[in-house]
């Protein structure tokens, strides 16, 4: 049961919800209706149930405020959540004030809280920004044309710039990279070629 428990905490937590939750005041929401979805497609016989009172009545009140309970069995293993019915705030609403649609809103962010304790967007209520193991791809590297090639070439020159540089802030055609290496080839070569002739010609000084 434990092992069955990680694999499925395991398998959501790593999927990144950022692109589904939207801002509400300082609180993160994430779209229940994907988050269903999103958990179906990886575990079909997912189950919720919508916990009632005594009364068959779908949520719950100590005579003041109320609240809702819903549970989430995933792999018949259940993960509960009480949630305040609230309002627009985030502040509890009153016993006499509350309306079936107030309900209905807290069972379905419950919903997801529920499945965040099975691991999807967990990360969301602990503050993080991102789920744990997840890598963003890299930013795609801007191309360059001949003209701006040529410029970074003569940077190079002048050592203002270096070909390691270049690679890692450009992307680089087979052509242009072959180009470039060649050119800081030739520099090498060039630099050295004038280094030795500096050093004959301040032997042959020292001679005479």
């Amino acid at each position: 049961m434990a092992q069955k428990k990680k694999e499925v905490f395991d398998a959501l937590n790593s999927i990144n919800v950022n692109d589904k939750t939207e801002k509400k005041g300082n609180l993160t929401y994430l779209s229940w209706a994907w988050a269903w979805a999103e958990v179906k497609k990886l575990y079909p016989d997912v189950q919720r149930t919508v916990y009632e009172n005594v009364n068959d009545c779908n949520y719950f009140t100590d005579g003041k405020s109320c609240w809702v309970k819903v549970g989430v069995t995933i792999n018949d293993i259940e993960h509960i959540d009480y949630l305040p019915i609230m309002d627009f705030r985030n502040k509890s609403i009153l016993l006499d004030n509350v309306t079936s649609f107030d309900v209905n809103k807290a069972i379905q962010r419950s919903t997801t809280k529920a499945l965040a304790l099975h691991g999807l967007g967990l990360y969301i209520y602990a503050g993080e920004d991102l789920p744990e193991g997840y890598e963003p791809p890299a930013p795609a590297k801007p191309k360059l044309d001949t003209k701006r090639l040529n410029g970074a070439l003569e940077s190079i020159k002048n050592g203002n710039y270096t070909i390691d540089k270049l690679t890692e802030t450009f992307e680089l055609s087979t052509a242009q990279l072959r180009k470039a290496e060649t050119f800081v080839e030739n520099l090498r070569i060039e630099q050295e070629e004038k280094k030795e002739l500096a050093n004959e010609l301040d032997k042959v000084e020292k001679e005479h």
